[in-house]
């Protein structure tokens, strides 16, 4: 796959600092939420979800694959959602910390990020929060 841009994992990054929290992550309650249509998330794109009670979400289309993660860097609290997409990879566009939308896995270092359960209904998009 082609993406027009090169990854790089640098071993001198910034290190991670426990003072940027997500205060938008929503809380785990197994709630089945339908956030919104296939055809609005195009393929190779992200979006993010804002959910009823004020949390987020970044949900991708990768091929016809639906992933959600927490719409949060924690390297400093950058939104995933507006980051470049490469495949299964995300990357932040703040300081280019990458993470694999499959498991939630930092690929810069040993952080990661939460994911959500994403199922494709009769064209519906939902999320298991």
């Amino acid at each position: 796959m082609q993406c027009g841009r090169a990854f790089a994992t640098i071993q001198g990054v910034q290190s991670f600092n426990s003072k940027y929290t997500n205060f938008k992550k929503p809380r785990g309650a197994g709630e089945l939420v339908t956030v919104g249509r296939v055809e609005d998330v195009p393929a190779g794109r992200g979006a993010t979800v804002e959910l009823l009670n004020g949390t987020e979400l970044a949900l991708y289309n990768v091929d016809g694959e639906f992933y959600a993660i927490e719409n949060f860097c924690p390297h400093k609290g950058a939104p995933l959602a507006d980051g470049h997409l490469c495949g299964h990879t995300i990357e932040c566009d703040w300081h280019n910390w990458r993470f694999d939308l499959r498991t939630g896995e930092c690929l810069t270092n040993r952080s990661a990020v939460e994911t959500y359960e994403v199922i494709i209904e009769d064209g519906w998009i939902k999320i298991i929060i």
